[in-house]
C-alpha cells in the first residue's frame, strides 16, 4: 500500500469513529451500561446515578445516592436553596462535563470502597476520590475528596490535524 493510500484509510477510519461518536451523543448516548452485578449492585452504580441526577436536576434521586453526614450536609443546602434552586444547582454545575472515567473501585473493608473519578470537561480534567459504603443491600456515596486539576496534554474537542 502507498503511503497516500494509508493517509486515506487512516482519514476515512477517523472519520467513521467520530461520526458514530457524534450519533451516539446526539442519541443520548452518555455511557457504557452498567455490568449485571446481581441484587446488591457494583460500587460504582451511586456514581452513575448521582451523575444522571445531577444531569437531570432531580434532587430527590440526587440525594438517594448518599449516605451519613455527606447527605445531611446536602439536605440541608436543600433547604436552605430551596428544591427548585438546588436542581437549577444541580444540571448548571453538570452542563460543562463531557465525560467521566471510574476506575475499578478499591475494597477498603467489607463495607467500603474508594474509587477514583475523573471528570472531563472542554477545558480542564478533575480527579476526585468517592469513599462509598454499603448501605443495607446498595452503595452510597459517603465522603469525597476535594478535586485536583489533571494537566491534559490535549484538551477535549482539540481537531485532529
Amino acid at each position: 500500500m502507498t503511503r497516500e493510500r494509508v493517509r486515506q484509510a487512516v482519514t476515512i477510519a477517523v472519520l467513521v469513529a467520530a461520526g458514530g461518536l457524534a450519533l451516539g451523543v446526539k442519541t443520548g448516548w452518555r455511557r457504557p451500561p452498567l455490568p449485571a452485578t446481581g441484587a446488591e449492585g457494583a460500587p460504582q452504580d451511586p456514581i452513575y446515578a448521582m451523575l444522571d441526577a445531577a444531569r437531570q436536576g432531580d434532587v430527590n434521586a440526587y440525594l438517594g445516592c448518599y449516605t451519613g453526614p455527606m447527605r445531611a450536609a446536602l439536605e440541608a443546602s436543600v433547604r436552605e436553596s430551596g428544591a427548585a434552586g438546588f436542581a437549577r444547582y444541580l444540571r448548571d454545575s453538570n452542563a460543562a462535563l463531557k465525560g467521566v472515567a471510574i476506575s475499578e473501585p478499591e475494597r477498603l473493608s467489607g463495607s467500603e470502597c474508594r474509587a477514583r473519578v475523573e471528570y472531563v470537561y472542554q477545558d480542564r480534567n478533575e480527579v476526585q476520590n468517592l469513599y462509598l459504603e454499603k448501605a443495607g443491600a446498595a452503595w452510597k456515596i459517603a465522603r469525597v475528596d476535594g478535586a485536583e486539576r489533571v494537566k491534559t496534554l490535549v484538551p477535549y474537542g482539540t481537531p485532529v490535524q
